[in-house]
């Protein structure tokens, strides 16, 4: 039997294989390089802060003397932690890592509703056994990161059926860790209020799936606010007060991680401090990017065939480009990028969306960022050569093109402004219903 034979009689077995001896090599991989996984050591002392009732941030970890970032809810999480030893917990951080990036490719498969004629198993196996070797995988697991965690609480939610019960906790719960996907709740928001708008001139009710899921975020996201105000008030009172606005509390602005606008125009400018030309650039892109999701997930699929998709990352993508502090390792959502990307390539069967589309995932794996000098004492970055901001600007021009392009696609497909029947609670999101009745649209989850 052939190697061809063998992949197409068994493609789960060779899937699972193919993604065992990636995943294998990968480790081999991490510990060759020594990657001291510095962040999950962090995440450990926070624990232990929480522990000893000690100020959360005023806490200094690693021999880097990191503080905490995130929000004291973040810090209760972490407390089990605290009951492994540093070798443990780097096994135990890079194999619940490992099991997230096989979550994260199954969700982004069914973002897309993808495959349809070779098996899921395979399908999120091989996929995420590439994956794990882009840049932003790889530098969340060298450095034992959440941003897996993150992303795959934000896509489960938007990946239930509509009417789920439960739909919105975990986008909620992962602004409670991380404050970035809040932005996800106001993109809810927003599409809900205008569906909600439409159904009810339409004579269909006011209710919204969309306008239901931002009320159980935002719920979700008050019970973590709540009870770390409960459990840590001192801590809690500082982060809402204080620790939030200090933005440049994670690190040095013009870092070459830092992978989003702030970043890019503090190396441009030769400046740590590019506020108000960061704040003018993002509230272009937040506006631009905010708006085309919204419309993206009030599309019909088919005006806008994987419409959820579109405004799924588009909201990413806007939220990465807009924070503060975007680490290299946040974006992780450049899997559902390419997935997205991949499936309109071979839906319109176009020599230029191959060719952008593979320069697109082979600059998510070229580390190009780090090929610039950079340096957190010296502060390099600040004295760039144009190559050299290039180099380390590539995350944010892929993230503008990618908004350009989805601006584009949505707001150039066919309006429907008359709202749908209701869905029924099966229709799985971002999917094309499975029966004679019309199409649900693809905003109605």
């Amino acid at each position: 039997m052939t190697a061809t034979q063998m992949i197409t009689r068994r493609p789960t077995l060779c899937a699972a294989v193919f993604c065992l001896l990636s995943f294998t090599g990968f480790w081999i991989a991490q510990r060759a390089a020594e990657v001291s996984m510095v962040d999950l050591l962090v995440y450990q002392a926070e624990g232990w802060t929480v522990r000893n009732a000690a100020d959360l941030y005023d806490m200094r970890a690693s021999v880097h003397q990191l503080p905490n970032t995130y929000p004291p809810f973040a810090a209760m999480l972490f407390t089990p932690l605290t009951l492994m030893g540093t070798g443990v917990l780097r096994t135990f951080g890079t194999a619940v890592n490992l099991a997230l990036m096989v979550a994260l490719a199954h969700l982004s498969l069914r973002l897309v509703a993808r495959p349809r004629r070779v098996p899921r198993a395979a399908a999120v196996l091989a996929l995420a056994g590439v994956a794990v070797w882009c840049e932003p995988v790889w530098t969340t697991l060298r450095y034992g990161q959440i941003n897996l965690a993150v992303a795959v609480l934000v896509l489960w939610d938007l990946t239930r059926p509509t009417g789920h019960r439960w739909a919105g906790v975990g986008t909620g719960i992962a602004t409670g860790i991380k404050l970035t996907p809040g932005l996800f709740i106001v993109f809810l928001a927003a599409a809900g209020l205008i569906d909600a708008i439409r159904r009810l001139r339409a004579g269909c009710g006011f209710r919204s799936d969309h306008l239901r899921r931002a009320g159980v975020a935002t719920a979700a996201f008050a019970w973590t606010v709540c009870l770390s105000a409960l459990a840590l008030p001192y801590d809690s009172h500082r982060f809402w007060t204080q620790v939030l606005f200090a933005t440049d509390r994670p690190g040095d602005v013009e870092g070459a991680g830092n992978q989003n606008l702030r970043g890019a125009l503090a190396r441009v400018l030769h400046t740590p401090d590019p506020d108000l030309w960061w704040l003018a650039a993002a509230t272009v892109i937040g506006c631009v990017g905010l708006a085309t999701a919204v419309a993206a997930q009030l599309a019909d699929d088919r005006a806008l065939p994987h419409a959820r998709a579109w405004a799924a990352v588009s909201c990413a993508v806007t939220a990465l480009m807009v924070s503060p502090i975007s680490w290299s390792h946040h974006w992780v959502w450049a899997l559902p990028m390419m997935l997205l990307l991949a499936v309109e390539t071979v839906r319109r069967a176009s020599r230029a969306w191959a060719g952008c589309t593979a320069l697109t995932g082979l600059l998510f794996c070229s580390f190009m960022i780090w090929y610039a000098p950079h340096s957190m004492k010296e502060r390099v970055e600040l004295h760039q050569t144009p190559p050299q901001m290039l180099m380390t600007a590539v995350y944010p021009i892929i993230g503008t093109v990618f908004l350009a392009v989805a601006a584009r696609v949505t707001f150039r497909a066919p309006r429907g402004d008359t709202p749908g029947p209701p869905p029924t609670p099966r229709t799985v999101a971002g999917a094309p219903a499975r029966t004679s009745r019309p199409l649900t649209r693809a905003g109605s989850g």
